[in-house]
């Protein structure tokens, strides 16, 4: 392989929330969704360059920094963007709060599809909205969407944004253009307009291919507000950068408004330079990145097989998150995260952070690391689970 994805490199005393969030020595974290492989040499060296400059004032984002993103995902993904489409800020979650505010009032109901990513709820919550709740169901070792319950959520009068999560985390679902183009026609039928956050699009295992939601038809696209960035693909998400793409007009008004509110308009120059650097120069990185994910998941897999066969491990269609029940431990999520991080220093996500019934049997792994240091965590946990059952 071209890069070291074995190397293992010292993130702790470096003011890393996730190697410096856990104070006891040791600890192997395998929580929070960023890699610890360096990033793609190209961004390396495009920083380096910037860095040499000595100079770090506001900065304007350029031409280039548009036709980056555009001819991305041309030939990544068969998506056309126009440049006018795009408006930049410091990051997907503020981008999805800014969307929420400019398209709904206080009182009203955004749709969610749960277990999911946590800081959906807060974003809801922070724009005086509520929560409505589409169950994803379990199916062998992966999930569906219960068409019919979303369709009723979407009927709620109340109910104005659908926020969907493509691929999603931690399902580890990479969705079909079947089911994004089922999803569209329920909510054009209801009014419920979509926001699809596709900030993991390029994390996608072999055998599945992702679609954004705006390229799948033109009922899409005219329906869609996509937020996506290169900062989690490309391990770069304290660089803040992401964007906002939509082809409607008045909603990019409204939006670009909601932005200026939120004071999330301004954004880093390091983040322009590395966006620029991974879309142009990364492609090769980021396909070995997928290859070496592929092989720590198989590993996960047998790992599981071999030492704790009664785990369910949940199929990886997309994302390094790997969502696992633990019911047949006799623990819940929370109580086995507890225990791990305290018996075991190995620090994994519980499951309700993502979904208060629907999480509450499982944990989030991230095996977004060297080989050596995931199978060590992987151990520590057949340890504390053996010792506690």
């Amino acid at each position: 392989m071209k890069y070291d994805f074995d190397e293992i490199v010292n993130r702790r005393g470096t003011n890393s929330v996730k190697w410096d969030e856990a104070k006891e020595e040791g600890v192997i974290p395998m929580w929070v969704a960023d890699m610890d492989f360096k990033a793609a040499p190209c961004i390396l060296e495009a920083l380096k360059k910037r860095v040499e400059h000595g100079v770090f004032g506001y900065t304007i984002v350029p031409d280039s920094y548009y036709e980056s993103i555009i001819s991305w995902f041309e030939r990544r993904h068969q998506w056309h963007i126009e440049r006018d489409w795009i408006i930049y800020t410091s990051g997907v979650v503020p981008a999805i709060s800014a969307i929420i505010k400019a398209l709904t009032e206080p009182g009203d109901k955004v749709l969610v599809q749960t277990p999911v990513y946590n800081c959906f709820f807060s974003s809801i919550r922070n724009n005086g909205c509520t929560i409505a709740e589409n169950a994803l169901v379990r199916k062998g070792n992966s999930y569906e969407i219960d068409f019919d319950d979303f369709e009723r959520q979407a009927a709620d009068e109340k109910t104005k944004v659908f926020l969907l999560c493509n691929p999603h985390n931690p399902a580890g679902r990479v969705w079909t253009q079947e089911e994004l183009s089922r999803m569209n026609d329920i909510c054009l039928r209801h009014n419920v307009k979509v926001i699809a956050d596709e900030i993991h699009c390029e994390l996608v295992m072999p055998g599945h291919v992702f679609t954004p939601f705006a390229a799948v038809s033109k009922a899409c696209q005219d329906n869609c507000i996509t937020t996506n960035s290169p900062t989690k693909s490309f391990n770069i998400a304290g660089l803040q950068i992401a964007n906002i793409i939509t082809s409607n007009a008045e909603d990019r008004q409204k939006i670009d408004r909601a932005i200026n509110i939120n004071e999330v308009c301004d954004v880093n120059p390091f983040g322009v330079i590395a966006l620029q650097a991974a879309y142009n120069e990364g492609e090769d990185w980021i396909d070995q990145l997928n290859v070496y994910l592929w092989e720590n998941y198989q590993a996960l897999k047998t790992f599981f097989k071999d030492n704790l066969p009664q785990l369910e491990v949940i199929n990886l269609e997309g994302t390094y998150l790997v969502w696992v029940n633990v019911r047949a431990t006799g623990m819940t999520g929370d109580e086995l995260t507890e225990k791990l991080l305290k018996e075991g220093k190995v620090f994994v996500n519980r499951g309700t952070m993502y979904g208060k019934t629907t999480g509450a049997d499982y944990i989030r792994i991230n095996i977004a690391m060297p080989r050596s240091l995931m199978l060590e965590g992987l151990k520590r946990m057949k340890d504390v689970i053996d010792k506690n059952i």
